[in-house]
């Protein structure tokens, strides 16, 4: 029988976890957990979750915990509860492969007597850099252009203008106006820098400012899930063409001003 519950999600979830497999066991069945935008979980609730999946593995209950999320997912568990990198793994999935872009593209048209052409699915790699949310776009607003089979690279020309317009209004937007103006102004520098990773040292030189003065933003970008650090001293956008759409939302970079202007 469940517990009392006492308000601290710290106990609370691990025993809720501990009730619903035991009833799993019963059954002679098990249980899987899946969670999406983990990096969004409050440190309370992250720790909690941590915690009950400790729980699990000391008792060697059948349960089993699918999460995704942004490269800042692992520091933040540590951060969390210091034993959590030897509770999980966090293998790297990023971007697809051409390979596996192709298939993904090609796979639920075959059905339907459709194939992609060779230079259609190349230009679609390009363009989404193998990121799999673009990948469904373009193929999406590709298959609505499209006439005829193969879907032809014309077609995807033809599809560009849509799929940007849309990641603009309903990706790149929503994320951009969680933004206070300060960190859109850093954002805008690492833009200015150009795509990939850049060094903290230029995004602060860009800035005008010196290397400390941006830490506090940065750690709110990061934060917000808006830039990770893929090594010491680098920073880079969590999703492919962001950068691009920053130097569209705000056309002018200049210098000489804190990156906490206006926050």
């Amino acid at each position: 029988m469940y517990k009392t519950i006492s308000g601290d999600l710290e106990i609370d979830l691990p025993d809720l976890f501990t009730v619903v497999v035991e009833a799993a066991v019963e059954r002679e069945t098990c249980l899987a957990v899946m969670i999406d935008e983990v990096q969004y979980f409050t440190k309370k609730e992250l720790g909690a979750l941590i915690m009950s999946m400790h729980k699990m593995q000391q008792r060697q209950l059948p349960l089993v915990l699918m999460g995704a999320g942004l490269p800042i997912l692992p520091g933040l568990a540590g951060e969390s509860k210091s034993y959590a990198e030897r509770l999980f793994s966090f293998p790297d999935i990023g971007a697809l492969s051409e390979a596996d872009a192709s298939r993904a593209l090609q796979d639920p048209v075959k059905p339907y007597g459709v194939v992609f052409a060779d230079a259609a699915i190349r230009e679609i790699y390009d363009l989404t850099q193998g990121y799999p949310y673009f990948l469904q776009e373009w193929g999406y607003q590709a298959w609505n252009w499209a006439e005829n089979s193969p879907l032809s690279l014309t077609v995807v020309h033809s599809a560009s203008e849509t799929v940007s317009k849309r990641l603009d209004e309903n990706f790149f937007r929503v994320r951009f106006d969680r933004l206070t103006p300060g960190e859109k102004r850093f954002l805008r520098a690492m833009a200015e820098l150009g795509p990939g990773a850049q060094r903290s040292s230029e995004v602060a030189e860009a800035l005008s400012v010196k290397l400390p003065s941006i830490g506090p933003t940065r750690a709110k970008l990061i934060n917000k899930g808006m830039i990770y650090s893929p090594s010491h001293g680098y920073l880079a956008f969590t999703v492919p063409l962001f950068d691009a759409f920053i130097r569209r939302a705000v056309p002018e970079f200049g210098h000489g001003r804190s990156p906490a202007d206006g926050e």
